[in-house]
């Protein structure tokens, strides 16, 4: 990288906060949080060096183009909140786009999720992160690296690893409550009964779908990094890659088996709603074969008619009950016998 005079820069302003830098030189020399105006220098000077900017900041987004030179297309792509996930090697540094997830907590949907790009630049000595407000997974990175500079030593590759890993384990809590749920989804679904449980299957599926499709692409990159011989990459940092690489084929293979466990616990409850609902249409079925006979019965005795049997004999009430009762209980026998009811 070429240094540029400090006169020449122009991309901080008075208010706007800076971005955090964590800087160690060749003689061990720590910087945290420098000027702008100082990093074209540190970067000349030699040492591992990571940058956080903030999208959101004109004036720090505006250092990936005059300090930093990065390729429009990449410095674009910063810029766009739907971009794709996805590792580009552009010459002299590799442009890494990675998702991160989490449930959103400012809305009444308790399977509501919010997702975050993080744009990642790696040179041959330094990283450069970019993301719009605050991201968890920088904020943890960013703390241990200022408890701990000497880490830095080891390489930006390994600052790189573990950005990455951590945004890629931000999917395990949300797989935890997932896991959660399903264990208590069996005693409402069978047990209980509860018909809330079917709204529930349908938004937990919803949410298992979604984190695997935001997952998915970083399945390809997490591959490319651990195998595509690479520049800024040795075969030793290339194995500490293939560990997130791990991570996610364990997620996917996770998220797998949510989906058809709430597939087959949706099919499950709609069969339990089929058979109550045959059960209750079986028990209007007795209840309309019992009072066939006395609809029948009491229908041919109550026409206005001068002359009917029985009309006249004082016992004639008592003979057609019982004789409407035993047309009921034949009915039914035939119906057991023929294995309708």
């Amino acid at each position: 990288m070429t240094t540029i005079p400090a006169a020449l820069l122009s991309v901080d302003q008075p208010h706007d906060p800076p971005p955090r830098t964590i800087y160690r030189s060749l003689s061990g020399e720590e910087v945290i949080d420098c000027h702008p105006r100082d990093i074209a220098q540190l970067m000349a000077n030699g040492g591992p060096m990571w940058v956080d900017i903030d999208s959101s900041v004109r004036s720090q987004h505006a250092m990936l183009e005059k300090i930093f030179h990065f390729h429009p297309l990449a410095i674009e792509d910063t810029l766009n909140p739907n971009s794709r996930v996805k590792l580009e090697e552009y010459e002299g540094f590799l442009f890494v786009i990675i998702r991160g997830v989490a449930l959103a907590a400012d809305t009444d949907d308790p399977y509501d999720l919010e997702t975050k790009e993080l744009y990642c630049f790696l040179g041959p000595h330094y990283l450069v992160t970019v993301h719009a407000g605050p991201m968890a997974s920088i904020d943890r990175v960013s703390e241990q690296l200022r408890r701990s500079p000497e880490l830095l030593s080891r390489g930006v590759e390994r600052a790189l690893h573990a950005i990455l890993d951590d945004t890629i384990d931000s999917f395990f809590p949300i797989m935890q409550q997932i896991d959660e749920f399903i264990d208590g989804l069996e005693e409402r679904v069978f047990v209980e009964f509860d018909e809330t449980a079917l709204r529930d299957l349908f938004h937990v599926k919803r949410l298992v779908l979604s984190l695997r499709r935001y997952l998915q692409p970083s399945r390809e990159v997490m591959n490319v990094l651990t195998n595509r011989p690479s520049t800024l990459l040795t075969p030793d940092v290339q194995i500490y890659f293939r560990d997130i690489y791990d991570h996610v084929l364990r997620i996917n293979d996770a998220l797998d088996t949510y989906r058809d466990l709430l597939s087959s616990t949706m099919d499950a409850y709609l069969t339990q709603v089929s058979n109550r609902l045959g059960a209750t249409t079986k028990a209007l079925s007795v209840v309309a074969t019992m009072s066939l006979p006395f609809v029948v019965v009491s229908g041919m005795w109550g026409m206005n008619f001068s002359t009917i049997p029985l009309s006249g004999w004082p016992h004639g009430f008592w003979v057609l009950l019982v004789a409407q009762l035993g047309l009921g209980c034949l009915l039914l026998l035939y119906l057991r016998r023929r294995r309708l009811l």
